[in-house]
């Protein structure tokens, strides 16, 4: 059970809001009565969940670019959070090998200014830095990475991740180490939901193949990774906020992934989608394999979970079959001109009961 009660009323500073994971992290945190304050560019797609959820009437949004510390810092002394959840990034691969500088100025220097503003803060207590799976030296080997394996992510993307996680430990070596602030790094798989609407992205392109009548290409249908329903991860990193809030013990590194059962390739998960459309909305849609040898990126990767498991007794609550189900009810509800707040909402409640 996620306790929504604690977080009523504390002071929330998120980075990168606009995005898909903030989008559904700000709604949660609004329907527990959260102070929410967002920093980030302006919504990354359009359409976007976050305009269309109309989230920017319901918390503070503030526009900025997380490689301006002194806007940044400004927000800081303004808001005074409690908690701050970092999670702007540019978060696509293939964009890193066309934009590499930005990619390590937004992922490296974006999280030393975040920790360099949590450092001159006097009001947080909790800060969580998102990463990705992506952080570890991959070996493409059948096993799930654990917390301590060798970061080295291999291409711009992946390796600015695992800069922010060594940026991160440096801070806490060098500056928190005897102060009542908790700083933990959170590695999570391929999440998946409603309301993405991300390029280079196979349930977005799913969704969009759909909405222009064509069937769905698929770049790399043999490429295995760890899908879970995005409220996974959020409600992930806002238990170990709340947790290492209260006791700073609780503080770490974390995996944050599903159950190996969960690690599908990226045509099964394509075969489940169209049959899932199909089973929910009567329509048929099928799905080429176009693969285009494109930039490096993992084949295998999944995670080892054991310790947040350990730690927090945690087991991620939908598998890959009922976050299909969620993300075709709805993305039916999108394309049908529906009520998708309410559709998210509804969700939202199911996932935290």
């Amino acid at each position: 059970m996620f306790d929504m009660t604690f977080y009523k009323g504390k002071k929330i500073l998120i980075t990168g809001h606009t995005g898909f994971k903030g989008s559904w992290m700000c709604k949660l945190l609004v329907m527990a009565g959260a102070d929410v304050t967002g920093y980030a560019l302006e919504a990354p797609t359009t359409p976007s969940l976050f305009d269309m959820c109309q989230l920017g009437s319901q918390m503070n949004s503030v526009v900025g670019d997380i490689r301006d510390l002194e806007h940044l810092q400004m927000v800081f002394d303004e808001v005074k959070p409690q908690i701050v959840i970092h999670m702007a990034a540019q978060p696509l691969v293939r964009e890193s090998y066309q934009n590499p500088v930005y990619t390590y100025e937004t992922n490296v220097m974006g999280t030393v200014n975040v920790l360099e503003c949590v450092r001159k803060s006097d009001s947080v207590k909790s800060f969580v830095n998102v990463t990705t799976d992506k952080v570890y030296l991959n070996k493409e080997w059948e096993w799930g990475y654990r917390e301590n394996e060798e970061l080295n992510g291999y291409d711009p993307y992946s390796n600015s991740k695992s800069c922010s996680e060594l940026v991160t430990s440096s801070y806490i070596k060098s500056f928190f180490q005897d102060r009542d602030v908790a700083i933990t790094t959170c590695r999570a798989g391929n999440v998946i939901g409603g309301g993405d609407f991300a390029a280079d992205r196979i349930i977005p392109d799913c969704v969009r193949a759909v909405e222009s009548k064509k069937d769905i290409i698929v770049r790399n249908p043999f490429s295995t990774r760890p899908y879970q329903h995005v409220l996974e991860p959020v409600v992930a990193y806002l238990m170990i906020a709340k947790a290492q809030y209260e006791d700073k013990k609780f503080a770490g590194n974390y995996n944050i992934g599903p159950d190996e059962a969960d690690c599908w390739t990226t045509g099964d998960l394509v075969n489940l989608f169209c049959s899932e459309w199909k089973k929910q909305t009567g329509y048929e849609i099928k799905w080429i394999n176009q693969y285009d040898g494109g930039p490096h990126e993992a084949n295998f990767l999944k995670l080892d979970c054991s310790k947040v498991k350990m730690k927090f007794g945690w087991k991620p609550r939908w598998n890959v079959q009922t976050t299909m189900e969620k993300i075709v009810e709805w993305s039916d509800c999108y394309l049908k001109h529906g009520d998708v707040t309410k559709c998210m909402e509804k969700q939202i409640e199911e996932f935290v009961k």
